[in-house]
């Protein structure tokens, strides 16, 4: 591997952690705690060890693609993937920072649908770039089975402070 490859992996990391670094600009907090929550909610210090490892596994994901296409070989599915990025970071600041677990919800829909289509793009270019994000999808669609049950048992009377 090439100097100008490991710079572009940690290039990818890097925006990956960005991504991340909502998590840290809205943490849970008090507002949280007080929401009802369904029984099979993991334990709050479960997530930061799973979305570190998935973090870690969207940043080698979007570099092998770079890898095997380059940016202008690969420029629609690597779009997709900055999309799913951005859909990522908005959805802590969306539910922990406005306290709409409704509108989190809409949102991590969009960010499910961005992950399936970051997938199907990748697969053709590169299959193990595509089945790396597979875990994530498996992550979000029970991240947003938690945020819908959390939303419902919460509906009409979510804290807002």
């Amino acid at each position: 591997m090439d100097i100008s490859s490991i710079i572009v992996l940690i290039g990818f990391a890097g925006a990956c952690f960005l991504a991340a670094a909502t998590g840290a600009a809205f943490p849970p907090g008090d507002w949280y705690e007080r929401l009802a929550k369904p029984s099979w909610r993991p334990p709050n210090w479960l997530f930061a060890p799973v979305w570190t490892v998935i973090y870690l596994t969207i940043a080698v994901s979007g570099w092998l693609v770079w890898r095997t296409s380059g940016f202008a070989g690969a420029a629609l599915p690597l779009a997709i993937y900055l999309l799913q990025l951005v859909l990522n970071a908005a959805w802590t600041p969306i539910f922990f920072g406005l306290h709409r677990p409704d509108l989190a919800f809409m949102e991590i829909v969009m960010l499910w649908l961005s992950i399936l289509a970051t997938i199907a793009t990748f697969y053709s270019l590169n299959a193990a770039a595509a089945w790396l994000l597979v875990p994530y999808l498996a992550w979000v669609t029970f991240a947003a089975a938690l945020n819908f049950t959390i939303w419902r048992l919460n509906r009409g009377s979510v804290p807002r402070s």
